[in-house]
């Protein structure tokens, strides 16, 4: 960045300095066209005030050599044809009516013109103006062309240019220096709450790049915890495997703890499979890896496969379940409604009271917008707890989730797949009365 500063400010630098030196040039020419022209004027103005050329037959001899080598002097007649020339054969010479000069102070009284002549082959300068006897006083001056002008004083810009240029190249070093340091302090202090932009134009920019900074931050605290509490969970139900197996192994169980056994070694490895493969959808749902296919999907029809597959485990626990409600389409994927439909309802069996119930609807609100309410009539989760339920790995009880094979992680899977939805989710929670969820689909 600094070297692409470095490199734009000296290009502007030599670009001003060009334009400005070609600029200087054309105004030197113009001034000095403006010069000679004016001391033509004058000079034609006082020869006409002489009335020396007024006598066609006499100035010929008696002014030929007026001003030899330094000024030219034409006389034109009112026909165009030329009287007098001080410095070529008039005889020779070609009408001069068209002659622009020529032509305005025949016009005018006066006129002026810049060219290259025909007769001498080199650039003059002319002035014009009207005799009282209508003929025409032409000088003229040689002088260089702009060119010509430009190419002597080529080599004098050309110097001029390279030493500005230096003294820009030093400047440009200081200034790039000048005005990168406050932004690579920024860069490096960029955490600090306290730390203000040098330039108000980096404000946003600033607060953006800050407000990543604290989200990666976060993000790698909470993949820290999340690793740390993955590693605990899945330690947790391997410890008991290897536990019961290990005393199978070396033979120290009847047949009735045998079984026992076998059984606590089935329900960790239920548990143990559970949680893996909720932390392998959690963490593509992070990644973005599970990409949402979006269908129109009749949430209904969802929720009734749902509670149809969950009535066993419903009954096992001595929990009526129930739906009800209406037809309902809405555009969302599949695959991942089925899983939020399963860990609300999951949750609300699991966490119910014997001789409870769960009651999923599925309907439209007031302003036509389509929502899945599930609600038990189980322990219910304190005021206190409610703000950290869709955490990860956060339970209010954490013995009766572990006795009833909970992760911890249901509720935090389906707080993913609801903004992956753009949806909008509700708890509504009483001790000992129950809990209500609600997601409001856009």
């Amino acid at each position: 960045m600094k070297r692409k500063i470095h490199m734009e400010l000296l290009a502007t630098s030599a670009l001003a300095i060009v334009l400005t030196l070609l600029f200087a040039i054309f105004i030197f020419y113009g001034l000095l066209r403006e010069q000679v022209i004016g001391d033509l004027r004058a000079e034609a103005r006082a020869l006409k005030s002489m009335h020396v050329f007024d006598d066609a037959g006499n100035f010929r001899t008696e002014y030929g050599d007026l001003h030899p080598g330094s000024v030219r002097i034409t006389v034109i007649g009112k026909n165009g044809a030329i009287l007098f020339d001080s410095s070529a054969d008039a005889g020779g010479m070609e009408n001069h009516a068209d002659r622009p000069e020529v032509k305005a102070a025949f016009e005018t009284g006066e006129g002026s013109g810049t060219r290259l002549s025909g007769t001498l082959s080199a650039n003059l300068f002319y002035y014009a103006v009207r005799l009282d006897n209508g003929n025409v006083l032409r000088i003229s001056r040689e002088a260089a062309g702009f060119m010509a002008v430009f190419g002597r004083l080529l080599p004098i810009a050309a110097g001029v240019f390279l030493f500005l240029f230096v003294i820009c190249i030093i400047l440009s070093g200081y200034f790039t220096k000048s005005l990168i340091r406050p932004i690579e302090e920024m860069a490096q202090n960029i955490s600090g709450p306290g730390i203000e932009p040098a330039y108000k134009e980096l404000a946003p920019l600033a607060a953006e790049i800050r407000r990543q900074h604290d989200d990666i931050l976060k993000n790698a605290r909470m993949r820290q915890e999340f690793t740390a509490n993955v590693s605990h969970e899945l330690k947790t139900p391997l410890t008991a495997i290897s536990g019961y197996a290990e005393l199978i192994e070396r033979g120290m169980t009847d047949e009735k703890d045998t079984r026992r056994f076998a059984g606590e070694i089935h329900k960790n490895a239920a548990r143990l499979l559970t949680l893996i493969n909720d932390t392998i959808q959690l963490s593509q749902l992070d990644s973005g890896e599970n990409t949402a296919e979006f269908t129109d999907v009749d949430l209904y029809r969802l929720a009734a496969d749902c509670v149809g597959s969950l009535q066993l485990n419903a009954e096992n626990m001595d929990v009526t379940m129930k739906l009800l409600g209406e037809p309902a389409v809405i555009r969302a994927d599949r695959q991942l409604m089925e899983e939020l439909l399963y860990n609300l309802c999951d949750n609300a069996i699991r966490y119910n009271d014997r001789g409870g119930s769960v009651t999923v609807t599925v309907g439209k609100d007031e302003g036509g917008k389509v929502f899945l309410d599930v609600k038990d009539t189980g322990i219910g989760i304190p005021p206190k707890h409610q703000d950290r339920v869709f955490e990860r790995f956060y339970r209010v009880d954490k013995s009766r989730s572990k006795a009833t094979g909970g992760t911890g992680l249901g509720l935090a899977i389906v707080k993913h797949i609801v903004e992956r939805h753009n949806a909008q989710i509700a708890l509504e929670s009483e001790p000992g009365k129950g809990t209500d969820i609600r997601v409001t689909f856009p």
